[in-house]
């Protein structure tokens, strides 16, 4: 299991990363973390209502009331022009840290 200190940096790319095709809702933006980490990881609600917040109000995702297929109303997220941009950004970012740490993970850093 990946613990919350080790992934907390990339709460916000990996919401946006579930948002740039279509708007979600908080519990189901859950449940797809957890079904794509394999249970690896699991967010706590509070992780998530405070990233979509801080998203929402960097202006990167927006929010809209919907209903969900099980009928209930929900809080729906999704991306911005802005958001996207700024996912490209990270993403970028992302595999440049990602190849600095594999260098010293697999002793490269002669």
């Amino acid at each position: 299991m990946i613990s919350a200190d080790a992934i907390r940096g990339y709460v916000d790319l990996i919401v946006l990363s579930l948002v740039r095709f279509e708007p979600s809702y908080a519990y189901e933006l859950a449940q797809r973390i957890s079904t794509v980490t394999g249970a690896d990881y699991t967010i706590k609600q509070t992780t998530l209502y405070s990233a979509v917040k801080r998203l929402e109000l960097a202006g990167l995702v927006t929010s809209f009331h919907g209903t969900s297929e099980s009928g209930k109303l929900r809080t729906y997220y999704q991306i911005t022009g802005s958001g996207r941009a700024h996912l490209d950004d990270k993403t970028e970012e992302w595999r440049d840290t990602k190849s600095v740490i594999d260098r010293f993970v697999e002793g490269t850093n002669a």
